[in-house]
């Protein structure tokens, strides 16, 4: 990690966070305390920046410089608020159409749903503060730089996230393994978010409840695992068919 990526002390961060920049995740030494520190975890926590506490050690092997109990990851890419963005997506004229993800861990599929989203028209990506692939150089090179061309919303509260798009009149779809609802059924000309969970785990019970409709992709045969990148990409390609007119 290059010296630039990290903010070091309490002023500094405050600065940084007043001034707008991006910032992945903060450190605080446990126990650290201070009128600085209550205002940067209020600031965090207005932001959706994930704060860790973890040992002085911890924080010393990032740096040596005096950190006064704190320092910061800076982001590579800029967050987004949802509410604006789908402000904007409506002023524009265009259906929304987002893709939620939860539990993807892998940076090269992280980046490669940026790409395919990218690609098909897809003008949000929505990720937790946590759980998550991070960000970072490897996922901006597998994405081909999409990740530059997408707004990336990152919320504390994925159910938020649906409870607010439910709110602005988005229908949200599940990707699930069983489902009498094939991809090719749902409305995707419509405004509307698509949810995908882990390979191995799938979407989380809470966000299945939530969606407006389970769906499926069908497969020959008996063999049903995707890679959820290339699950993605299939979903968002029938999106993209759906909203160009093409019904074959």
């Amino acid at each position: 990690m290059k010296p630039s990526d990290i903010i070091i002390g309490r002023q500094p961060l405050v600065e940084a966070m007043l001034a707008g920049r991006g910032i992945d995740k903060i450190l605080f030494q446990r126990n650290v305390s201070g009128e600085s520190i209550g205002e940067i975890r209020k600031l965090a926590e207005k932001r959706g920046i994930p704060v860790q506490q973890v040992p002085i050690e911890k924080l010393a092997s990032y740096t040596r410089a005096n950190h006064q109990g704190v320092l910061a990851f800076a982001a590579r890419f800029k967050y987004m608020d949802l509410q604006d963005v789908i402000d904007q997506v409506v002023l524009s004229g265009k259906p929304p159409l987002f893709i939620l993800l939860d539990g993807i861990t892998d940076v090269r599929n992280l980046g490669a749903i940026a790409r395919t989203a990218v690609c098909c028209g897809a003008q949000a990506m929505i990720i937790p503060d946590k759980g998550i692939a991070a960000l970072n150089e490897e996922a901006l090179k597998s994405s081909a730089g999409a990740l530059e061309k997408i707004h990336i919303c990152r919320v504390n509260s994925l159910l938020k996230a649906v409870d607010s798009m439910h709110l602005n009149g988005l229908l949200v779809f599940a990707s699930s393994m069983r489902r009498d609802t094939m991809i090719y059924d749902l409305p995707l000309d419509l405004p509307c978010c698509l949810m995908m969970g882990s390979e191995d785990k799938g979407l989380q019970p809470y966000l299945n409840k939530a969606a407006d409709q389970l769906f499926t992709i069908p497969m020959s045969g008996s063999f049903d695992s995707l890679n959820v990148s290339v699950a993605a990409g299939i979903i968002l390609y029938e999106a993209m068919k759906k909203r160009m007119g093409f019904t074959g």
